[in-house]
């Protein structure tokens, strides 16, 4: 296959994917988004860059977010909102930031593969891609042609970037206005 064979498939499966999120389930994830205080982002390997990129955005729209690790993000109380991307559910670090989160009484938001897993019964609502991975005891209903667990991670960063959009209009806010909190030292 060349480059534009392989881009065909794979945008198809981003639609099949993104096309079988909940709509319900997505409408609840941009609500938690939006009532929450703070919002603290977390993630492992791939999910983390992803789930780093949605802290971003919402900084850009004025919206308290930081991910859990770095050195300056504070500590999570009971108005605060945790956002977990995991595709299996079950990363043993991201199960102890879902169970002090609960701790505090903080809402917990996961995007994953397995409804089922551990973090999926800690958290408020969850928010099911359909993808395949390795790591995941749930596996999606889709084959992919990309390796590991691409198609999920893919996915969610494009649901979180949707959110975003969806976050947008519910604050009357747009691209330009968002610009003015980029970050002006590079």
């Amino acid at each position: 296959m060349n480059n534009r064979d392989y881009a065909s498939v794979v945008l198809n499966e981003l639609h099949h994917t993104l096309s079988k999120i909940d709509i319900q389930k997505a409408n609840e994830f941009v609500e938690l988004v939006d009532q929450a205080q703070e919002v603290f982002c977390a993630g492992a390997g791939r999910s983390g860059f992803q789930v780093k990129g949605f802290a971003m955005r919402l900084m850009h729209m004025g919206i308290n977010s930081y991910v859990v690790g770095e050195t300056c993000t504070p500590n999570i109380r009971e108005n605060g909102l945790l956002v977990i991307c995991s595709g299996s559910g079950e990363t043993k670090s991201l199960v102890n930031h879902a169970n002090k989160a609960k701790e505090v009484g903080a809402k917990i938001a996961l995007i994953t593969i397995n409804p089922e897993s551990t973090i999926a019964k800690l958290a408020d609502v969850v928010v099911e891609i359909s993808a395949p991975s390795p790591k995941s005891a749930k596996q999606g209903d889709i084959k992919s042609i990309q390796p590991m667990g691409s198609l999920f991670e893919q996915s969610e960063g494009i649901f979180m970037d949707i959110s975003i959009m969806m976050l947008m209009e519910k604050r009357n806010l747009d691209s330009d206005t968002m610009f003015g909190r980029h970050a002006n030292m590079e």
